[in-house]
């Protein structure tokens, strides 16, 4: 339990610094729009690695090293919170339009991001 609760730990502070890294890299990349291009990235991005890492682990068997990369690396990723406040703070902003489409864009294109993730692990380990 301390040992997977370790590496919950290790890989969060690895998610959480790429998420930065990410989020920042974006921002300079793309410049500073009101839309958050940069956390939806993160959030597709993420799914799609989950996707890949659970057929990996299954195929290689390492289900052990989950807590490190699922609960830690893709947990810090990815950010349910953040995306919870981008959302809030586009309908605050009056945009509920633009609130609606993230919201819906981030929810359809992460699970469709965690099935291409299944389906190109799955052909690499087929």
């Amino acid at each position: 339990m301390f040992a997977s609760l370790l590496q919950v730990a290790l890989g969060g502070a690895v998610g959480a610094s790429l998420r930065y890294l990410t989020v920042i890299g974006l921002s300079r990349a793309i410049g500073h729009t009101s839309f958050p291009f940069a956390i939806i990235t993160v959030n597709v991005l993420g799914s799609f690695l989950m996707g890949v890492f659970v057929v990996a682990a299954a195929q290689r068997g390492l289900t052990h090293l989950s807590p490190l990369v699922m609960m830690g690396v893709l947990g810090g990723f990815t950010t349910f919170s953040a995306f919870s406040l981008e959302a809030v703070t586009l309908y605050e902003r009056g945009d509920v339009g633009q609130a609606a489409i993230y919201v819906l864009a981030s929810v359809i294109f992460s699970i469709l991001g965690l099935v291409a993730g299944l389906w190109f692990a799955r052909g690499v380990y087929a």
